[in-house]
């Protein structure tokens, strides 16, 4: 089992995500592609001390690019989508 921080990478702030931070209390992150929805949900409620009602996760295929040395693509990457308990908020700033 992977420890909290290595679980979660990062949050993802985009304009989308932070409209839904404020508007629906839904947060995003990017995750360790090998992690699970009880695993994320554990990590989030370790590193935050908040309560998580819904996760939702999305495996992203990397991009593919051209390079002198022939076609190349990024790494796939997963998202995970975190909707907390209404009482509670993450403070990303």
């Amino acid at each position: 089992m992977l420890h909290a921080t290595h679980v979660i990478k990062r949050p993802l702030v985009t304009e989308k995500t932070t409209w839904e931070s404020n508007d629906r209390n839904r947060y995003s992150f990017l995750v360790d592609i090998r992690c699970q929805k009880p695993q994320i949900k554990a990590a989030i409620e370790e590193l935050y001390k908040v309560r998580v009602h819904k996760v939702s996760t999305q495996v992203r295929k990397g991009r593919t690019y051209r390079t002198r040395h022939g076609m190349t693509n990024t790494g796939d990457w997963k998202k995970a989508t975190v909707q907390l308990h209404p009482d509670d908020r993450i403070e990303m700033f």
